[in-house]
């Protein structure tokens, strides 16, 4: 074998890995690996769902580390977030399987894959304001004024107090074309960057 060959295969070798580890964490982070029909915790499945199907995966600290001892400890974070390692709003995320989807039946299937309970409302978007910009009240929270419905039952459909670490829910809603945000709204979620934009149209 070739001296020179022998000197240069490690380097190409960490090469090859590095972008295939890099293809893995990017799709990842865009939501490609959040579809899927049963709760992670086993516990419960959602049912086959009418019109557009979003998949949207609800996450904090311990849902974005891989690795370690599943405490947030000693993993290695997803990248991919342009220069934050907590994304652009903060510690938590809502992650989409895609940002748009045509009107009408639209279905969101939730899935909370961090280690707090977490949930989904869905709210229109004034013209020309973008996610992430809503003020957040004394409560911690924002005005849910207009809201067209939520995924916070765990393990059911709708309404409810919030979708436990490991399990899923979902809702159906009809949307007309327009830019919609989906928000988490348990007290300082959002401000912790919890908000994805989906565009119908």
């Amino acid at each position: 074998m070739n001296r020179r060959w022998l000197r240069w295969w490690p380097a190409a070798v960490a090469v090859v890995v590095l972008a295939g580890g890099s293809s893995v964490a990017v799709a990842a982070v865009s939501g490609a690996f959040s579809s899927r029909t049963a709760a992670p915790n086993g516990q419960c499945s959602a049912p086959a769902l009418p019109g557009t199907v979003v998949d949207v995966e609800l996450t904090d600290m311990g849902g974005m580390m891989r690795g370690g001892h599943g405490d947030g400890s000693g993993g290695m974070m997803w990248g991919g977030y342009g220069g934050n390692a907590y994304g652009p709003g903060g510690p938590m995320r809502i992650l989409l399987s895609g940002d748009a989807a045509p009107a009408g039946s639209v279905s969101f299937r939730v899935v909370n894959t961090g280690r707090l309970v977490h949930e989904m409302v869905v709210l229109p978007l004034a013209r020309g304001a973008s996610a992430g910009e809503r003020t957040v009240g004394a409560n911690d929270r924002v005005s849910e004024r207009g809201a067209l419905g939520e995924a916070s039952n765990t393990c059911g459909s709708g309404a409810g107090d919030g979708v436990d670490p490991g399990a899923i829910s979902w809702v159906t809603l009809h949307l007309p074309a327009g830019d919609y945000e989906l928000v988490c709204n348990i007290p300082g979620h959002y401000a912790a960057g919890m908000y994805a934009e989906l565009h119908v149209s």
